[in-house]
């Protein structure tokens, strides 16, 4: 995918030098080479010759989505222990192994997805294949490393929970999706951690760890045939099923309620959140733009109107992440706690105004070239252009994905932002956290 004028002024300004990272038409970059094997599992290799590197990134459509609040981080939890050893390598084993090849593999569940990634010298692709797909193929999932992996998830639910700025976002996410398991964080709840045991890993694995449920990435200094053929080879044993029919999630039905949370904390914090657009919808560029144009870093209206102008914020910013389902547009602030209502209701404003006065010209091509340039900046390692494969196709996008999102992004118009902010931007859900003395 070639970098668009927008994306170019973007990097001329920073003077950075640019390495092409896609395979548009006319570069020198093959396309991407997919593969459907008859098991199901699908293959993406893109071959790049600038570097001798390789890293593949594992995608399992099992994650945050398909749980339930008994099982809320299980997913997490079994990708954390799945590295932790196997029939035939143990966790140390499985690091030396990674080492010996120039990489390193590791694993995490998150919303939409789980992964396994792993990297290597480009001559020892074939060794990081075998790698990953002892890891997902043949765990083995020992007691001891069950119970070490649930300590260390279950601290980083407790510092969830101590830390201000992450309590107040769990909980404007539990207002916003109420049932819908979008309102767990991807590290789990408590509860559910400390109950999960081993036979249900096992039961959670074999239920998703299916070639129809995984797509395999690969970007790197290869040759895609010799890839598909290696990963025909290691993967053979991963079972198959029929596609089957999910059950229907929950709709998600955001509760307009103002939550005030008290706790012991240097800086109040305001969050706004409202539902927005999935991946798939039409309006997804729109709303990346608009989220761009109010939260995208210093040059976005909340940085400049309510930090830089009116000195209301410590840190402000948006939020709007890509999810298969409905996704969600969050207004973050960190202030003092005595301009607490003036920071929301400052926020408030800038909401309305972007609903009510067109932005300009400039405001739009800024939040245009500061939104491709990120994009650019984050694919330029064959880690993430990897990742960038499998998630789009896992996702049910397809692989090819960022070449039609470029081209939408640069077609959004003005009256594109007024529409989506009109439309995404009505029904704020509100959580703050106000200080209290120690």
């Amino acid at each position: 995918m070639s970098l668009t004028p927008l994306a170019l002024c973007f990097f001329m300004a920073l003077g950075l030098t640019l390495i092409p990272t896609a395979s548009p038409a006319g570069s020198h970059l093959p396309p991407v080479l997919r593969h459907r094997y008859t098991n199901g599992l699908t293959v993406l290799v893109r071959e790049n010759p600038t570097a001798p590197v390789v890293a593949v990134s594992l995608q399992v459509q099992m994650g945050t989505r398909w749980e339930r609040p008994e099982t809320a981080g299980i997913s997490n939890l079994l990708q954390h222990v799945l590295v932790k050893g196997t029939r035939q390598r143990s966790a140390q084993e499985i690091v030396e192994a990674a080492e010996g090849i120039g990489g390193g593999v590791s694993a995490s569940g998150e919303t939409d997805f789980s992964e396994i990634r792993g990297t290597a010298l480009a001559r020892h692709w074939k060794s990081l294949l075998d790698l990953i797909a002892d890891v997902a193929l043949r765990p083995s999932l020992p007691p001891d490393e069950i119970e070490n992996e649930r300590r260390v998830i279950l601290s980083q639910i407790r510092n969830r929970g101590d830390l201000p700025f992450p309590l107040t976002f769990d909980t404007l996410l539990a207002s916003l999706y109420g049932s819908h398991p979008y309102a767990f964080p991807a590290v789990g709840q408590r509860q559910a951690v400390e109950r999960i045991d081993r036979a249900a890993l096992l039961d959670h694995y074999r239920r998703y760890y299916r070639a129809n449920r995984i797509v395999l990435a690969v970007s790197g200094q290869v040759s895609g045939p010799a890839v598909v053929e290696e990963v025909g080879r290691v993967f053979a044993d991963l079972p198959g099923e029929p596609e089957a029919r999910e059950a229907m999630l929950p709709a998600p039905a955001a509760a307009t309620a103002r939550q005030v949370l008290e706790r012991a904390a240097a800086q109040a914090q305001i969050l706004i959140g409202y539902l927005a657009p999935s991946l798939s919808h039409p309006d997804y560029p729109a709303v990346k733009v608009l989220s761009t144009l109010l939260g995208g870093g210093m040059a976005g209206r909340l940085f400049s109107e309510l930090r830089d102008k009116q000195g209301l914020a410590y840190s402000v910013g948006a939020l709007y992440p890509s999810r298969r389902d409905t996704s969600f547009f969050v207004i973050h602030m960190g202030t003092a706690p005595e301009n607490l209502l003036r920071g929301e209701e400052g926020i408030m404003r800038e909401v309305e105004r972007i609903r009510r006065e067109p932005a300009t010209d400039n405001e739009l091509s800024r939040a245009k070239a500061y939104l491709l340039g990120n994009l650019a900046l984050d694919r330029r390692t064959n880690a993430r252009q990897a990742w960038y494969l499998a998630f789009f196709e896992l996702a049910g996008v397809g692989h090819e994905f960022l070449d039609r999102y470029l081209k939408d992004v640069e077609a959004v118009s003005v009256e594109d932002i007024s529409r989506v902010a009109g439309a995404y931007l009505a029904t704020p859900t509100v959580t703050v956290l106000k200080p209290v003395p120690k």
